[in-house]
């Protein structure tokens, strides 16, 4: 049975004065069917984790590099994440695929190097309002699927997010027959690649405008397995109906 998961992606938000959040959050973090996870900037990254140490509430990062080591100033490798207190790292935003001009051949290698440090994958997907309008979106997923997942994924280190590009911080939401569309067709190419073993394993998430009211309702959608929250995570008392949601889905 998949565990559910909640996620966090604070962006490039927070200061230490803001890791008070994680308090109320580790409170909600000791349910057996769900686990909470924070992606906080790689500065509050340390901090976090000790703080959330024994809580059952996990940390997490937000990109990492594809290499181990090496001359990358001003860059950060998966290793050093976990050496930081990381449990995940999210790859793969579109906010990187677009302002970064990330590939899914880059995205592919950076999960690579996130499994071989012992962090799990959190590799999202989404397509443009073009896109989507053009009813291209299945293939776009199924392209971005293909090539950012490494051959090495199994159902404990990768997530995969659904986060349609239109629907990102602008409050408009996709239909629950579109979710479940694009979730349903992330399942059956997973099950096609990897087995039914592994493809039934990997968590999927939805992400884009999610909210307490109407978390809910998306929970209901066949093969979503929780959700990876925006601006709604920066606040426990946005954060938390969310949580509640999904654990009572």
């Amino acid at each position: 049975m998949r565990r559910k998961l909640a996620a966090g992606n604070w962006k490039m938000n927070g200061l230490s004065a803001d890791l008070g959040e994680l308090d109320a959050l580790a409170g909600a973090a000791s349910g057996p069917d769900t686990e909470i996870l924070i992606c906080p900037p790689a500065t509050l990254i340390a901090t976090a984790s000790a703080r959330a140490k024994g809580t059952g509430l996990l940390i997490g990062a937000q990109d990492c590099h594809t290499n181990a080591s090496g001359a990358h100033t001003g860059d950060i490798s998966a290793a050093q994440l976990r050496d930081a207190g990381a449990s995940a790292v999210i790859l793969g935003h579109s906010e990187r695929r677009e302002a970064h001009e990330e590939s899914s051949e880059i995205v592919r290698a950076k999960a690579r190097a996130a499994l071989e440090a012992g962090l799990a994958a959190i590799v999202c997907l989404g397509e443009s309002l073009a896109q989507r309008e053009a009813q291209n979106t299945l293939d776009i997923i199924g392209g971005q699927l293909a090539g950012s997942i490494p051959d090495s994924a199994t159902g404990q280190n990768l997530v995969i997010a659904y986060e349609p590009i239109w629907a990102i911080g602008t409050g408009k939401v996709p239909t629950l027959a579109q979710i479940g569309e694009v979730h349903d067709f992330l399942r059956a190419r997973l099950e096609r690649r990897f087995g039914a073993g592994v493809g039934r394993s990997v968590r999927l998430l939805y992400g884009g405008s999610v909210k307490p009211g109407n978390a809910s309702e998306i929970f209901t959608v066949s093969n979503v397995d929780g959700a990876l929250v925006g601006g709604a995570s920066l606040k426990a008392a946005d954060f938390l109906p969310i949580i509640e949601a999904l654990e009572t889905a």
